[in-house]
């Protein structure tokens, strides 16, 4: 399978955003180690200068994808030091709970600028560059765009727009020969996840755990660029969100009935916590 991926891979010009840390970093390292030549988008320059150093000194760039002037100079900047792009993974995006009733509007539009008008600039800049017969796109959504979670509705919303933009944009580049995937992670053992179920409201509802089990990054990282390498049109982390993905309006009527247990106080706790989003956002 090694040699396999390393003949799918080598050579491979690749965009990703989110790229500090997480999901996006520790793919940028292991597509680098596959041969692939990487560039790079992210809000922490210090990190994200470490992360291109361990990829060969990759381009990069400092840019907050909500905002399309950024994007679109950013994007257009890595893509001329990469000679040209074959994939690009709209990876950004940050989370926070919301209490939808009482909670802060910020977080709402926060979330919705990053998630939604980030991965949207994002596919939009780099979509010309990857429109021909080896190009691949991966919208990078979650299985909280199938299965919706409380105090989640921000991030659940968020990434069901994700998802429906991936889908659209693999009916327009059809004819080009591109195709486009869909990636859809649960809980994941990165920042993001650590901070986003680190409060008080979160431990309350589910006994100061998860929903539904973390899954280790490497593993999530091993699908993800088995995927690529494929340009699947659906990729997931861990395995059993392919089973939930087609039976969604069944889960979500489970998860309706076992999350009351400990919500009404979480909602309370939630409401006077104030969580911060897991990627501070500059003003």
């Amino acid at each position: 399978m090694a040699r396999v991926l390393d003949q799918a891979l080598r050579g491979r010009r690749i965009l990703i955003t989110g790229a500090a840390r997480g999901i996006g970093a520790a793919l940028a390292v292991r597509l680098t180690q596959r041969g692939a030549r990487v560039g790079l988008i992210g809000l922490e320059p210090e990190l994200l200068a470490q992360v291109a150093a361990r990829c060969g000194d990759a381009p990069w760039r400092e840019c907050n994808v909500a905002h399309r002037e950024q994007v679109d100079a950013a994007v257009a900047e890595v893509v001329e030091e990469l000679g040209g792009l074959d994939i690009v993974i709209a990876n950004a995006g940050v989370a926070a709970q919301l209490p939808l009733i009482g909670g802060d509007a910020r977080i709402f539009e926060r979330t919705i600028a990053v998630n939604v008008l980030g991965s949207y600039y994002t596919l939009r800049a780099a979509g010309p560059h990857i429109s021909h017969e080896d190009g691949y796109a991966l919208a990078v959504s979650s299985a909280a765009a199938a299965v919706r979670l409380p105090l989640m509705g921000a991030y659940s919303a968020s990434k069901s727009a994700v998802e429906a933009l991936g889908d659209t944009l693999r009916i327009e580049l059809q004819r080009s020969g591109a195709k486009v995937g869909v990636a859809y992670f649960a809980e994941l053992d990165t920042d993001m996840t650590a901070r986003g179920f680190g409060t008080e409201a979160a431990a309350k509802m589910t006994g100061g755990g998860s929903f539904s089990g973390t899954t280790s990054l490497e593993s999530a990282i091993d699908r993800i660029e088995r995927g690529i390498a494929a340009r699947s049109r659906r990729i997931v982390a861990p395995w059993w969100v392919a089973w939930v993905l087609p039976i969604r309006m069944l889960a979500q009527r489970l998860i309706e009935l076992r999350a009351q247990r400990g919500l009404a106080e979480a909602l309370e706790i939630a409401r006077a916590e104030h969580a911060d989003l897991t990627t501070p956002q500059p003003d």
